[in-house]
């Protein structure tokens, strides 16, 4: 009998936010499965890093530092990966802030369009280079980093969780589009998961008590813990997976 195949043997697959966090924690589990990996942000000398740790295990992996937030650069950084790799097979986009904790009448014009355009403009044009590169090579998957702040209401964090349903909004249409090309589209939404984006809302005693005394497992989540989630939407074992928004926040929302 057939099984199934979780295996990225083969694949090359590129990570965007890969410097840290969930990202990284994406970028060595795709890597242990096989994965060619390309790890992507905005610093070179943080990705080298994981670049490195992923080498040390014998993995697979190149560091090209680009900001996901503008065209100029995602043209660059895509051009690149089909002059070096000549396909691309997955593409995870990670990447994505919050500079605004706080009332939506506070947040300024600025603040507004940085988020929008890290959360939201950079995913979509690098799901629209992503299609092109997939289509030539016979399909692939594109996995979309939500949020649950994308799945209900998110106050003090108002943009943050606009650009959350944005991203949930982009998966289904785009999943719907490209289906037939054998391109899944499909989304992760963590809940509070340690990261440097939620260390506000973990290191403010008096939100993280009250988070944590409602929280069904009564702790935040880990980056690994989103990992193999993004390992079976990226394998061939969720062949018949797409747009679909897979939540990981422990029970929070259910």
């Amino acid at each position: 009998m057939e099984v199934a195949n979780f295996s990225l043997e083969g694949k090359v697959a590129l990570i965007t936010g890969a410097s840290r966090g969930i990202g990284e924690a994406i970028a060595h589990t795709f890597a242990k499965n096989g994965a060619d990996v390309i790890l992507v942000s905005r610093k070179q000398e943080a990705l080298d890093e994981v670049a490195t740790a992923i080498k040390a295990n014998g993995g697979k992996a190149t560091a090209i530092a680009a900001h996901c937030a503008r065209a100029d650069e995602i043209d660059k950084l895509m051009e690149r990966v089909k002059s070096d790799f000549g396909r691309l097979d997955v593409l995870v986009n990670n990447a994505g802030t919050n500079i605004h904790y706080g009332l939506s009448t506070e947040i300024t014009e600025i603040m507004f369009d940085k988020i929008m355009a890290l959360n939201v403009k950079g995913p979509f044009l690098l799901s629209q280079h992503a299609v092109n590169l997939m289509k030539a090579n016979g399909g692939g998957s594109i996995i979309n980093i939500s949020s649950v702040a994308g799945l209900r209401a998110a106050p003090n964090q108002t943009v943050y969780g606009m650009s959350k349903f944005a991203v949930v909004g982009m998966t289904k249409s785009m999943a719907a589009e490209f289906g037939r090309d054998n391109i899944r589209v499909n989304a992760i939404a963590p809940g509070l998961v340690e990261t440097r984006l939620a260390s506000t809302l973990i290191e403010t005693p008096e939100v993280y008590e009250r988070f944590k005394a409602n929280h069904p497992m009564g702790r935040h989540g880990q980056p690994m813990e989103m990992a193999g989630a993004a390992l079976y939407l990226a394998c061939e074992a969720s062949s018949f997976t797409n747009g679909e928004i897979i939540v990981c926040d422990g029970g929070a929302i259910a």
